[in-house]
């Protein structure tokens, strides 16, 4: 399965709009990096786990979207707890955890032609101060898409290097997805290119 594409179903979620939707996300992201207790955090977890539930998304589709970035948010709590306490460790991996599942759960209910469609649309009123509304609703789209893809990859490099025996060589496992994504992103650029988008 492909973590974050979209996944037809017959659900609420699905049928929300995709403004909606992204309203949610941003509305839900400010709040969330406003919070600083960990219970809190945790029940906003639950609600989101709850909302997969709701988007008729199964254990395992849900816990495909949040797998690959174990390895970073495990270092996210340990470095944390080493250096400032437990507590904030937990509620930096709460937050990039429901974070990633949420932006996840859009993309896995919304059809990016939606997606694009309602962004440009957002967008257009800035048009007058020279911003082109459709340029930037790809790359806010790319953003979100490319979200779950980054963790793959980590996901993937670490097991390379976990069967070689260097997992914690940070360095040669930073280096490998610095070339992976910036491979995605020409190829991604290519296809764009290709397809005379201006």
């Amino acid at each position: 399965m492909t973590l974050g594409l979209y996944v037809q179903r017959a659900s609420p979620l699905h049928r929300l709009a995709a403004g909606w939707k992204l309203l949610l996300l941003a509305v839900s992201g400010v709040l969330i990096f406003t919070v600083q207790d960990w219970r809190l955090l945790l029940g906003w977890l639950a609600l989101t786990l709850a909302l997969y539930g709701l988007a008729r998304m199964g254990a395992k589709t849900t816990w495909a979207q949040v797998r690959p970035s174990l390895g970073l948010l495990a270092f996210f709590l340990v470095f944390q707890a080493v250096f400032t306490s437990w507590e904030a460790g937990l509620v930096t991996v709460l937050r990039f955890g429901v974070m990633i599942l949420l932006a996840s759960l859009v993309t896995l209910t919304t059809r990016v032609s939606d997606l694009l469609a309602t962004l440009e649309r957002a967008l257009k009123p800035l048009a007058r101060f020279g911003v082109n509304p459709a340029k930037v609703s790809l790359a806010i789209s790319l953003t979100l898409r490319f979200i779950p893809v980054i963790a793959q990859t980590v996901s993937d490099v670490q097991d390379a290097q976990r069967a070689r025996g260097i997992e914690k060589n940070q360095l040669a496992t930073a280096i490998p997805v610095i070339i992976r994504t910036l491979k995605m992103a020409d190829d991604v650029a290519d296809a764009i290119d290709a397809r005379s988008f201006d």
